[in-house]
């Protein structure tokens, strides 16, 4: 009888104990910051500029001044996305050969409620976010204007 009761305790549980994401659950998301040879530690990312499980959006993530800032060398980016950290490797973000504003653009695969991957580029900030905000150009490459905010466009493929 004991055994029966711990089997019922337990199916009841399993629920609030799943690792599966449902539609509009915050995706937990880690970033780390590399320039000249310096790397910072890990920082999560507050909740407002995660991705949203199942939930294509765009946010504007804020990027802090790295320890001995001269912009001589370029900034690079890389992101854990996940309870399972699907790895982003280096994004080049500042210094990045191009005049144009960077935007990040990250694809996140699923499929029912699992996260199966994430992949992220650098891409030009469309010309028409610049006309919308005129101030974003000049501010993203002013030396002096910190924290950069970088737009982070997430892009889920669902894939049955």
């Amino acid at each position: 009888m004991a055994s029966l009761c711990l089997l019922v305790l337990l199916l009841l549980c399993l629920p609030f104990i799943s690792v599966a994401y449902r539609p509009g659950d915050i995706v937990p998301m880690s970033k780390m910051g590399q320039y000249h040879s310096s790397r910072t530690v890990w920082h999560d990312v507050i909740g407002k500029h995660c991705p949203i499980f199942a939930v294509n959006r765009e946010v504007l993530i804020p990027i802090a001044k790295p320890t001995g800032y001269t912009g001589a060398d370029p900034y690079k980016i890389s992101f854990q996305v996940g309870k399972e950290k699907f790895l982003v490797p280096w994004l080049f973000l500042i210094n990045r050969k191009s005049s144009e504003v960077p935007m990040i653009d990250m694809h996140l695969r699923y499929s029912g409620g699992d996260l199966h991957g994430v992949t992220a580029k650098i891409v030009d900030m469309p010309h028409h976010y610049v006309e919308i905000h005129p101030n974003i150009r000049k501010q993203f490459w002013d030396p002096q204007h910190w924290p950069k905010h970088v737009l982070v466009r997430y892009t889920w493929n669902n894939q049955r």
